[in-house]
């Protein structure tokens, strides 16, 4: 009886293994968060954010907007970019995430996004403070299956939207102008403990409606096996311009990054790499894939020091995006997604090629905290970053949104922005 009660219980399944922890990957973009939630209970693990920042651009926009970022929107002030406040619930099987969006990514997010402008109800008013709000539920299939419904981050382009758990404050382009977040339902696939096949049915691309008739389709990939290197791709297919059911949107954003050093004990505790690459056109429509396209690419090297205490990041990218589409559209006197305007115009085949360069610096004196002092250098081929005579007509937004004043006031662009960001972030 004893023998045979060994016998069962060697051959009893073993749990499968959680996906991803077989190692620290804290490192990655993303990836960086506390080692401890102290107020998590059984069934929720509360998470709390802030992040406050001070912009000075050397441009000296005289109305104090920043131009072209998605993270950096205003110059020689004290700004509040996100403050959240959520966590994870869970109980059994099925569990909901949840944040807040208060501060400037709960105006600046939603302008960037036309598709309430199709219909009613005032899409871009109902989802304007939350970064996300999705249900799971897990099924115990290979080292498990989610299927996850709402709104969820996309991780397109690599960096994360807080930008508490990047290596950098301001993303290059490639990660800038592509979407942080997406509408709609992902099932995340664990074949083993390795490997995430994660696909996509969404609204559209970072949108909280469809610009059309047609849901976008998607597919995110994460293969991670060893500690030291992970490589990341997303591929995705839409119908994104409003109004124009016949323009396809196709787009492949692939990220590798490797740890290629660690000594806890030295000067130097850590050392990693990353290489993001993107590439996409537009197609039907009035438009080919010969003259409206994206293509770009971010790299950068981090660096962290005693004991990982403090951070030092270098890097930079560049974009060529013929056509605009996913150009970030200046503010011009008011102006969003749906609104465009004639001061910086997006039609087919209108050219625009970006460059950017910067130096990040971080003191970390616990994981909950991070002081950040970076140096953006930021060039395009056309006139696009907030000059010194601003994007504002005097006396404030004339007329409708993006419009012509009609009292000769022009915008003010340039073709380069340097730019000193200090950031105060905090998660909980």
């Amino acid at each position: 009886m004893g023998a045979f009660a060994s016998f069962a219980y060697a051959e009893e399944a073993k749990p499968a293994a959680e996906p991803f922890a077989f190692a620290d990957f804290t490192w990655t973009p993303g990836g960086y968060a506390p080692l401890e939630t102290p107020l998590a209970t059984k069934y929720f693990t509360p998470e709390i954010r802030l992040d406050s920042a001070y912009h000075y651009s050397f441009n000296h926009p005289s109305d104090n907007t920043i131009s072209g970022s998605s993270e950096v929107f205003r110059h020689g002030e004290f700004q509040i970019t996100h403050a959240g406040v959520g966590g994870d619930f869970k109980y059994n099987d099925v569990a909901f995430r949840f944040m807040t969006q208060f501060g400037m990514y709960s105006t600046t997010t939603p302008r960037n996004d036309s598709s309430p402008s199709r219909g009613q109800w005032q899409l871009d008013s109902a989802y304007r403070y939350i970064s996300e709000a999705y249900a799971s539920y897990h099924l115990n299939v290979w080292n498990g299956i989610n299927i996850q419904a709402g709104l969820f981050m996309s991780y397109v382009g690599l960096w994360s939207y807080y930008n508490f758990d990047n290596w950098t404050y301001q993303p290059s382009y490639v990660s800038s102008n592509t979407p942080w977040f997406f509408n709609g339902m992902r099932v995340q696939f664990f074949p083993s403990d390795k490997l995430k096949i994660e696909p996509w049915l969404v609204n559209g691309w970072q949108s909280y409606g469809k610009f059309n008739n047609a849901p976008g389709l998607g597919m995110q990939i994460l293969w991670r096996p060893s500690g030291w290197f992970t490589a990341l791709g997303n591929q995705y297919y839409g119908t994104d311009t409003l109004g124009n059911a016949q323009r396809k949107r196709y787009h492949t954003d692939d990220s590798i990054m490797a740890k290629y050093y660690e000594n806890q004990a030295g000067g130097v505790s850590k050392a990693a790499f990353s290489l993001t690459a993107d590439a996409g056109c537009e197609t039907g429509g009035g438009v080919d894939c010969k003259s409206q396209y994206f293509v770009g690419f971010m790299a950068y090297n981090r660096l962290w020091f005693d004991r990982d205490r403090f951070g030092l990041t270098v890097g930079g990218g560049a974009i060529r995006n013929p056509g605009r589409y996913l150009v970030l559209l200046p503010p011009i006197n008011g102006a969003t997604a749906t609104s465009g305007t004639a001061s910086f115009t997006e039609n087919p085949r209108d050219q625009y090629t970006a460059y950017d360069t910067q130096v990040t610096g971080d003191y970390m004196p616990t994981r909950n905290l991070t002081f950040r002092l970076e140096f953006n250098h930021r060039q395009a081929s056309v006139p696009y970053f907030s000059g010194p005579g601003g994007v504002t007509p005097p006396g404030g937004n004339t007329g409708s949104a993006g419009s012509d004043p009609g009292t000769g006031w022009q915008p003010d662009l340039a073709k380069v922005e340097n730019r000193i960001t200090v950031a105060m972030m905090l998660r909980l």
